[in-house]
């Protein structure tokens, strides 16, 4: 987490997608990657980018500018690192410029929701080993 003046820069992670939400007084703009998330494909995941938006509250984001700038893995863990990178950010810049004990009752908020908003999934791919197709599959074994 680093802190400029006024604004919060936070990440989200998800496998080897990394996206870093930069979170600062505005007029309520969010930009994934410098388009609207109305540009997000797959178009049924948009719904999980605006899960931590309907949880904190469109009414308190009105304030705040978001930008997040995502890069690595695929289409869904890019979508979970966003959203996570929102949750996180939202919580930093209200801790650091807001209030603690409205941070704790956020933060409860998000929890409750879904704990992977403000906590990193930790499950990595697994690498390939000798003798077998992949991580654990062996090849069959023959005895003739």
């Amino acid at each position: 987490r680093r802190v400029h003046g006024g604004s919060v820069e936070v990440y989200g992670k998800k496998k080897t997608a990394t996206a870093v939400a930069h979170v600062k007084s505005g007029k309520g703009l969010l930009k994934i990657n410098g388009r609207p998330v109305q540009h997000m494909e797959p178009k049924p995941l948009q719904q999980k980018i605006w899960e931590p938006i309907y949880i904190i509250g469109q009414e308190y984001l009105n304030t705040l500018d978001i930008r997040v700038r995502v890069k690595g893995g695929g289409t869904v863990s890019r979508i979970y690192a966003i959203r996570q990178a929102i949750a996180k950010s939202v919580v930093a810049y209200v801790q650091k410029f807001v209030d603690e004990s409205m941070k704790k009752e956020l933060k409860d908020r998000l929890l409750h929701y879904d704990r992977n908003l403000l906590v990193a999934d930790p499950r990595r791919c697994e690498p390939k080993k000798f003798g077998g197709r992949g991580a654990r599959a062996r090849f069959q074994k023959s005895y003739r």
